[in-house]
């Protein structure tokens, strides 16, 4: 018999399914038949309870505590925007579902994700959930304000000293690298607290201060400063704005503890099986946290260096710098109470909190500051929103239309694929219409020479 055999007759994987193999082993060595081993094994996935002191006792053991049992009633959320698709809203539900769960939000420019959507908000009781943090752990906006001419940015139109830079400085694309290492002391840390960062740090070391492909971009871009509060007076700059993670590293964490997590729960019907979590006074949470945060140190490091060779290559003097994460897990208190908030897609927006709000490469994107709503677990959206698959956008858009409105709206773009143009984006006027509640603008940001991963890539958002 085999993990398939055994799977059939209602075993789980992970524990219970090692259990299972060592009764096996054990069986047959006391010679019992293969039909005997199988009537016994299907006895205690019936009622393990009248095995407790059999020589299935583990395995009953195993699958007795690992019932699921469904709440009474879900976890209370809010949702935010009335046009969101209903797999979203079923995926927010699912996360609310959870035994673990204190509190939901749903963001306007909610999409649906692996187990939570994008642009959900999930509070969990000592516990984190590596897919509602997201596959690319740390995924982070950053934007820098120089006090330079805009004209001088406008002249550029994809062959001046702007276009040189974002060529030189950066790379995009799964295994992009630089011929020579970029240099943080993110990489001083102690990457041995998980057997996943301590196996990838050289890779990591090798993809420094690069970006990843999917909607990861640099820009530059023109910015408009309403607010005299940020400590620059109000006017238009030139701006840089990066949006990218952690890249293959980030990438193989979320997928070990995942798969970790999911075979700790075998209970989860198939709905929430994606939604598993590691209990936080264990080790294997413990340990997924601490590889969670230093791949958002990780992901920080990658934007500072990419913001710090262009303003170098250019002799640039930034006067502005605002960045966060998105695609993250924090300790926070709500309603009185330590929880874990989980913001996959969605930008803190704590009472005065700054962050950065992104559209599409044809339209503006928002600094905001947080009003520390309640009800929505002190976030916002962290974009404008996909409102196309990247296989329907490849199939039904054209470059022409496309680059028809990129130069309508003053737009360079120097690299990307088809499944980024600004069609398969919500309008993020809207999106911000729809969370006027949440955060109020201070700036926007218009971008002007805009580079993605050229197209083909797979995408890592």
């Amino acid at each position: 018999m085999n993990t398939q055999d055994l799977a059939k007759i209602g075993i789980p994987l992970g524990a219970p399914m090692k259990a299972a193999m060592d009764l096996l082993k054990t069986s047959f060595q006391n010679g019992d038949s293969s039909e005997t081993v199988t009537q016994l094994l299907q006895s205690i996935v019936s009622s393990p309870e009248s095995h407790t002191n059999t020589i299935g006792a583990e395995l009953a053991r195993l699958l007795s505590s690992k019932l699921f049992v469904p709440r009474d009633a879900p976890a209370p959320y809010r949702q935010w925007g009335d046009d969101l698709e209903e797999k979203s809203i079923q995926q927010m539900l699912n996360g609310c579902n959870l035994p673990i769960a204190e509190q939901g939000a749903l963001m306007p420019d909610a999409h649906p994700g692996y187990g939570l959507p994008i642009g959900g908000v999930l509070a969990t009781n000592n516990a984190v959930i590596p897919y509602a943090v997201g596959v690319d752990i740390a995924c982070r906006v950053k934007l820098s304000v120089y006090d330079i001419s805009v004209e001088r940015l406008l002249q550029d139109q994809g062959k001046g000293s702007f276009t040189n830079s974002l060529h030189r400085e950066t790379q995009f694309g799964i295994g992009a690298h630089f011929r020579d290492k970029r240099q943080h002391s993110v990489m001083d840390l102690n990457w041995d607290i998980s057997p996943i960062t301590k196996k990838f740090k050289d890779k990591a070391w090798k993809q420094l201060g690069t970006s990843g492909s999917g909607n990861h971009f640099v820009e530059f871009g023109e910015i408009e400063l309403t607010d005299d509060s940020l400590g620059v007076a109000p006017g238009k700059y030139v701006a840089l704005m990066s949006h990218s993670g952690s890249r293959g590293t980030g990438a193989a964490v979320a997928a070990h503890y995942s798969k970790l997590a999911q075979s700790q729960h075998p209970e989860l019907p198939k709905e929430l099986q994606h939604l598993a979590w590691l209990d936080l006074d264990l080790a294997d949470g413990q340990e997924y946290w601490a590889a969670m945060e230093l791949m958002g140190e990780y992901a920080a490091a990658n934007h500072a260096c990419i913001h710090r060779h262009i303003a170098k290559d250019l002799g640039l003097e930034v006067i502005l710098d605002v960045e966060n994460h998105h695609n993250f897990a924090w300790k926070e208190v709500h309603n009185g109470k330590e929880v874990v908030v989980h913001r996959k897609g969605a930008t803190p927006a704590g009472e005065g909190v700054l962050g950065v709000i992104p559209g599409s490469m044809a339209s503006p994107a928002y600094v905001v500051r947080g009003k520390g709503e309640p009800s929505s677990l002190n976030s916002a959206a962290h974009g404008a929103g996909r409102v196309m698959s990247r296989k329907k956008a490849s199939t039904t858009l054209n470059w022409n239309d496309a680059r028809n409105l990129l130069t309508e709206r003053g737009v360079t773009l120097l690299s990307a694929g088809l499944d980024e143009v600004p069609f398969v984006y919500k309008d993020i006027d809207e999106v911000m219409g729809a969370q006027s509640d949440l955060v109020d603008p201070v700036a926007r940001f218009f971008p002007r020479l805009v580079k993605m991963a050229k197209a083909g890539e797979r995408p890592e958002d």
